[in-house]
């Protein structure tokens, strides 16, 4: 994903906040740009959700920390985001709009063996846009959650979007969109009308 959008591969894991009112539970409507946007991408994500507290995690006993997991769609509008990368300024406005975050039911952590090791898939209007396995990803689970933790005191119910891999791309209104984590999960949203 690095590489498709010219940026280089971070050095450290690239935090951003998205507000409770981003989240769009399955079955629940669907997914909508935020007015005015005219370039609106999918990204899937590998989502982990949070059950035990804590301040200065180390990596070693991170997943101690982990409840389970959750597929999960971190909606971007890009256009917002150019000119927000452009400026200097925060992407609060390209990522944490009402919709922005479509996720699929909760996966208790019992039922992921591995979460490094998952293949996942996005398709839109059944085209495979994205396909990938966890084990691609730049930072570990483990060690994303020892990071944030160092910054911030992560709290039970917390959701961590870990990254996303090639294969981003715009969608438009009344598009259908399936993703799946094999074996595990899977969820289906229609793109709506901008907010």
């Amino acid at each position: 994903h690095c590489a498709e959008l010219g940026n280089p591969v971070p050095k450290e894991p690239v935090l951003f906040l998205k507000p409770t009112t981003s989240y769009l539970p399955e079955g629940k409507g669907p997914t909508r740009g935020p007015p005015g946007c005219t370039d609106l991408h999918h990204e899937i994500e590998l989502g982990v959700v949070i059950s035990g507290g804590g301040t200065n995690i180390p990596q070693e006993s991170a997943m101690d920390h982990v409840g389970g997991y959750v597929l999960a769609l971190d909606m971007t509008a890009r256009d917002y985001q150019n000119i927000a990368k452009e400026k200097g300024i925060p992407w609060t406005w390209a990522k944490c709009f009402d919709t922005a975050c479509p996720i699929s039911e909760f996966v208790p952590k019992e039922k992921v063996s591995d979460p490094q090791d998952l293949n996942m898939w996005l398709k839109v209007n059944g085209e495979v846009r994205q396909k990938t396995n966890t084990n691609d990803m730049i930072f570990t689970v483990p060690y994303i959650i020892s990071y944030i933790s160092k910054m911030m005191t992560l709290e039970p119910g917390d959701l961590i979007l870990t990254g996303t891999p090639m294969g981003v791309a715009g969608v438009q209104p009344n598009d259908q969109l399936e993703a799946e984590i094999e074996g595990v999960v899977a969820m289906k949203f229609t793109v709506g009308d901008k907010l």
